[in-house]
């Protein structure tokens, strides 16, 4: 097929290198979530007639190809440069001019072995675009972290969640150094939307070729990193929500879970019992108070207390109830019948003793929440039995 013949089709064909590496599966994933593409995977253990073929039919190639942690450094130059050239050379004799999206390192700017083989990998794959008009775009990436990542290689943010998550120690050189780090479903995304698949037809690169960036791209330290992660963990402990509002805290939080080994996915709260059945917290947050859930036996009451400025919803999942308040200056008591088939919200105003009685046959099980995290010190929790003397139900 001629090349303006191929121009003129719809481009389906889309080529990832390196494609068994953390942003390579991150992207193939993501890659296979559209509609109408075929998605060609080249890596290590793929031959090079495979590439040939690939490139031959690839209406976008993903280069992710490279090296970044020989057993030599000499190795840097034919893993990097070298593949790319073979790559570009390849795309040449088949005289094809696909759109090209590469990844390259911000260390491509430094004279370290790996950066300068990094370098000259860009030089090529912009020098093909010059002579072909193939569009090429490059991403210097900073640091990327997400889920997939091979631990204990070459991302501090995958050595530290994993390590962490098993108690394994860490190692911080300097805790005040700075990283640059993305994400990786926004480097996916980036990526995407240079060849097109997500802004127009895959295959049209979005503007001319050259540099591209991911955004956002999140600041921190060694020291910061390790903290919030080490927060991460013992959060089954403390049930103290991290700060999802901040996107780099949600995306790391996200990281953190990936890296859990599966037969730790659970765990258990702690548990307060007594003849009422158990409660046990759930979540907490400063920003937006506690969550508990309770067992409460037949004929069983919670509660019989008032607060002045604390607020709480409840929210009977299971089993039969009555909600009881009384305005602490009143006698009236007011009732209401709740059921866990219901999914019915109570709201607790300050000022109103109030209490819940189990009044069915079975269980009752109750999801609490109140708006402040319970402080021992100013409790804003005051006793105050709802029926009393001359209160009748």
């Amino acid at each position: 097929m001629a090349r303006s013949e191929r121009r003129n089709n719809p481009a389906t064909n889309l080529l990832v290198t390196g494609a068994k590496g953390f942003i390579g599966k991150n992207l193939v994933v993501a890659l296979r979530q559209r509609e109408g593409v075929e998605v060609f995977e080249y890596d290590v253990d793929s031959s090079r007639d495979e590439l040939e073929r690939y490139l031959f039919a690839a209406d976008v190639v993903y280069h992710l190809a490279g090296i970044n942690r020989p057993e030599r450094a000499e190795e840097y130059g034919p893993g990097n440069a070298g593949l790319t050239g073979e790559i570009c050379d390849s795309l040449r004799r088949l005289g094809r001019s696909p759109a090209v999206v590469v990844a390259s390192s911000a260390q491509a700017l430094l004279s370290t072995p790996y950066g300068v083989s990094k370098g000259r990998a860009e030089k090529i794959a912009l020098d093909f675009a010059k002579e072909t008009g193939s569009q090429v775009v490059v991403f210097r990436l900073p640091g990327v972290f997400g889920k997939w990542c091979h631990p204990n290689y070459n991302s501090v943010v995958a050595t530290f969640c994993h390590n962490i998550a098993r108690d394994f120690p860490i190692s911080i050189s300097d805790p005040a150094k700075s990283l640059d780090l993305v994400y990786i479903d926004d480097v996916c995304a980036a990526m995407l939307e240079a060849s097109g698949i997500l802004a127009g037809p895959p295959g049209h690169l979005v503007g001319l070729s050259g540099y591209a960036a991911v955004d956002p791209v999140y600041t921190t330290t060694l020291g910061g990193l390790a903290r919030t992660i080490y927060a991460f963990r013992d959060f089954r402990r403390t049930l103290a929500v991290p700060l999802l509002s901040d996107p780099f805290v949600a995306r790391l939080y996200a990281t953190y879970l990936s890296y859990l080994e599966e037969c730790d996915f659970a765990y258990n709260l702690d548990v307060k019992a007594d003849n009422r059945g158990d409660l046990a917290e759930f979540l907490k947050a400063s920003s937006f108070g506690q969550i508990f859930v309770s067992h409460t036996t037949p004929g069983a009451t919670r509660g019989n207390h008032y607060h002045h400025t604390r607020t709480e919803k409840f929210l009977v999942v299971a089993g039969e109830a009555v909600i009881r308040f009384r305005h602490v200056l009143e006698a009236k008591v007011i009732e209401y019948r709740v059921s866990g088939k219901e999914h019915r919200v109570m709201d607790i105003p300050p000022g109103y003793a109030h209490s819940i009685e189990n009044v069915g046959s079975g269980e009752l099980v109750t999801l609490f929440w109140t708006d402040a995290v319970f402080d021992p010190e100013r409790p804003d929790t005051f006793h105050e039995e709802v029926l009393r003397d001359g209160a009748g139900r």
